[in-house]
């Protein structure tokens, strides 16, 4: 049996997928809510450390968590965590889509001909895939071509796509993208990976916070030698989670990738067009590396999206952002993802 074969006999209990994503997210929601909790119980203890010096750290730890300490950090961390949750619940399409111009189109406020295809491709892979809602879908004034999906159910479901993907690619190839975002709705992995890239840059800019006020504070104390150990600890923190969160994308796995591959296959019941597609944006980010790395660099908050595209622009040599996770990819590379559905690809 053939690795396209393999992912579409998988990819026919979909609702597997669900049930299994759905764990996959409450684990990646209790993960964060314990990583936060973690950081205010260190910065607890750093702070009746220095109160409290007679004190062991296990004794400190004891009197926190039954409370004959108040973990006034820890709680608030703690909000901190469950307001990031209500947030990302709340204004998930905002967050995704920070930083770029985009616009929504409709059948009614379609602006030419290309916007009212694309709208009419993704109503017909929607009906072709089954599900009740038709996700919003937005333009993104990009020249790059790429996509991604977002949201937390089928009905809060988003879809936006550059305009240079909409303008560059023929209409059966855009079909087979649109049929790959709309399987990532279909399968709900479009929630887990929201939930992970969002909360992973909201502890990263927590810590960062924490950093800075430990680095102002360090200058205005006068107990250089307990200064220095906050300092040391955040530091710690600062590079430790980006590692955790790298890990923790990783957990996602690659094969929500290849299933999205293999859901647009069953969709549009061809392999070629998805194949052209993937061919086609790689091709254009290596032949426009400079300006798009560029692009991408003056486009805030790209690294929240990243995980969510079609297609990683790291792949095809573009700048790095200098991130700890460019070293790793969540997506499978053009060369495994074309020989899933059949093809065989040498490079330039």
């Amino acid at each position: 049996m053939s690795q396209l074969e393999n992912l579409l006999k998988n990819n026919s209990d979909w609702r597997g997928v669900i049930r299994a994503n759905n764990r996959k997210t409450f684990f990646v929601i209790g993960l964060f809510i314990l990583i936060y909790v973690a950081i205010g119980v260190l910065v607890d203890m750093y702070i009746y450390t220095r109160h409290f010096p007679q004190a062991s750290p296990s004794e400190i730890f004891q009197a926190l968590i039954t409370f004959h300490l108040f973990p006034l950090v820890t709680l608030i961390m703690l909000g901190v965590a469950v307001i990031s949750l209500l947030i990302t619940f709340s204004f998930h399409d905002r967050l995704m889509l920070m930083g770029t111009e985009y616009h929504e189109i409709t059948p009614t406020t379609a602006q030419n001909t290309a916007e009212q295809q694309l709208y009419n491709v993704v109503e017909e892979m929607k009906i072709a895939a089954g599900l009740q809602y038709m996700p919003r879908v937005y333009i993104i004034d990009a020249d790059y071509m790429n996509a991604f999906a977002s949201g937390f159910s089928e009905k809060s479901a988003m879809m936006a796509i550059t305009r240079g993907l909409m303008e560059k690619l023929n209409r059966s190839e855009l079909q087979a993208v649109m049929a790959h975002e709309l399987s990532h709705i279909r399968h709900l992995d479009i929630k887990l990976t929201l939930i992970a890239s969002v909360l992973a840059n909201l502890t990263v800019m927590v810590l960062d916070m924490f950093f800075y006020n430990a680095l102002f504070s360090r200058r205005q104390s006068d107990d250089e030698r307990s200064s220095n150990g906050l300092l040391t600890i955040i530091i710690v923190l600062r590079y430790l989670l980006p590692v955790i969160n790298v890990l923790l994308l990783l957990y996602l796995s690659r094969t929500r990738e290849y299933m999205a591959d293999a859901g647009c296959v069953q969709l549009t019941r061809d392999n070629q067009p998805l194949a052209s597609a993937l061919l086609k944006i790689n091709n254009d980010h290596q032949e426009n590396q400079s300006a798009y790395s560029a692009e991408y660099q003056q486009t805030p908050h790209e690294n929240v999206r990243r995980e969510a595209y079609i297609f990683d622009p790291i792949q095809a040599g573009i700048e790095k952002t200098g991130s700890l996770t460019d070293m790793f990819s969540t997506h499978p590379s053009l060369k495994d993802r074309l020989a899933a559905l059949g093809f065989k690809y040498e490079s330039k």
